[in-house]
């Protein structure tokens, strides 16, 4: 495997010690786009219980935050890939940052009417944003060094992803939520005026954290248009022929890895969306504790990051991700049939075993997809749809069920056994792993 730089130069590929120091400053700003659109996706976790209140919604229309954003991936996904064919990493990842920001800042006016489908149009814009970026940066991160220590890169990487998995309760416990609740009847008996004042200040609340949020992106955005990043490229020693876009899903381990994803994807929002309502409902803590415990959950997810990066090290990735799945096989049990505290120490449980979930199914995924890698990205990125459509199955399963948000829990229990299968069989390839070229 050679590495060619601008000017032409070749030189050994250099050894994980190596490829650490020559690629630090490229790794580090990587990695930081790994917790910016961690914040976006754990503050939806602030926000559907938020916005619950503020536009008088349901468990089944409060999901629809999920699926603005999560429904961006999907259909996002194919022209991501095409800008990154097009434009490269480093354009794409611009681009992608202004995106984010301009759904972002959308927040205002959406606040400032208190018109949900605005939320829902700012929602899908940021995830547009964030298709682009996670399309550009999990490949990224995972070619940028030895191929057979991507899982380990990625994984590390996207420790900080879960960095914001703690920090993003924080803040949405300080500045958005207010731990007012009132019943639907105190809300009846309460004069118009006050009732409408309460919920124009309840919307307002998260202006200040997304304008924040936005102009933080474009500052990054300009870092990045200023710094130099080493570009990507497969090489391959004999002839390839390149399938087309769903041809390449005769790789069956990307097939088996988007079924996967699109469960994992489904199983942690579900998690993380219904996790202060079931703290609240099962475990009988207020809304400001439970996004306390939202940020300790966070903080294990964060934990279960850096932990299974070391574990890596040791044990196979497929083999780990098996044991994990197990693992949030029995948490969930114990979420949706104990009470009390227990309910949330299954719930810290499963933020530290879906850790590296997502990480190490991407990486499996494109083993061996040489250069189709940017299209097999794109259909694991697709397949992050399932964060839309499997809550919105949640939300209305509660809603059946009464506003049972533990009986719920069935879904995920279900998604973690599927991915189960892929950790045991769904991985297996039978190709080798191809070289790359730097650039």
């Amino acid at each position: 495997m050679q590495i060619t730089n601008q000017i032409g130069d070749q030189h050994e590929v250099p050894t994980e010690k190596g490829a650490g120091k020559k690629y630090l400053i490229p790794f580090i700003l990587i990695t930081s786009l790994f917790f910016l659109w961690g914040m976006a996706h754990n503050l939806d976790s602030i926000l559907i219980p938020h916005l619950k209140k503020a536009c008088e919604l349901n468990n089944r229309q409060s999901t629809l935050i999920d699926a603005a954003v999560f429904f961006a991936y999907f259909i996002m996904a194919i022209p991501a890939g095409m800008l990154i064919k097009r434009f490269g990493y480093k354009n794409s990842i611009i681009i992608g940052l202004l995106v984010f920001a301009i759904g972002a800042f959308l927040f205002v006016p959406a606040a400032n009417t208190r018109t949900y489908e605005l939320f829902l149009f700012a929602l899908f814009i940021i995830g547009c944003g964030l298709t682009i970026l996670e399309t550009s940066a999990n490949p990224y991160a995972a070619i940028l060094g030895p191929p057979e220590s991507s899982s380990k890169r990625l994984n590390l990487a996207a420790s900080f992803n879960g960095l914001a998995a703690m920090v993003a309760p924080v803040v949405g416990s300080l500045f958005i939520l207010s731990g007012k609740n009132y019943t639907p009847d105190q809300m009846d008996a309460m004069p118009d005026t006050t009732r409408a004042a309460y919920l124009m200040e309840e919307a307002a609340a998260v202006k200040m954290p997304y304008i924040i949020l936005g102009t933080i992106l474009v500052l990054v955005a300009i870092l990045f248009y200023f710094m130099h990043l080493p570009s990507m490229k497969p090489q391959h020693t004999e002839v390839e022929v390149k399938p087309g876009f769903f041809s390449v899903l005769k790789y069956s381990h990307l097939s088996w890895a988007v079924v996967a994803q699109f469960f994992y994807v489904g199983a942690q929002v579900c998690v993380t969306s219904f996790f202060i309502r079931i703290a609240i409902q099962g475990a009988g803590l207020d809304e400001k504790t439970a996004a306390y415990y939202l940020g300790i959950y966070g903080f294990l997810f964060m934990a279960g990051r850096f932990i299974g990066t070391f574990f890596l090290r040791f044990v196979k990735d497929y083999i780990l991700l098996s044991i994990y799945c197990i693992i949030s096989a029995f948490l969930c049990l114990v979420a949706i049939y104990g009470t009390g505290i227990y309910v949330i120490y299954a719930l810290g449980g499963l933020g530290f075993f879906m850790s590296i979930m997502f990480p190490t199914i991407f990486a499996l995924g494109i083993v061996d997809l040489k250069s189709n890698t940017e299209t097999g990205s794109s259909w694991l990125v697709m397949s992050i749809v399932g964060g839309a459509i499997l809550p919105y199955g949640m939300g209305t399963l509660i809603d059946i069920k009464h506003d049972d948000i533990q009986a719920g829990y069935i879904i995920p229990l279900v998604c973690f056994l599927v991915i189960l299968y892929f950790g045991v069989f769904g991985h297996k390839v039978k190709q080798a792993v191809s070289s790359l070229q730097i650039e």
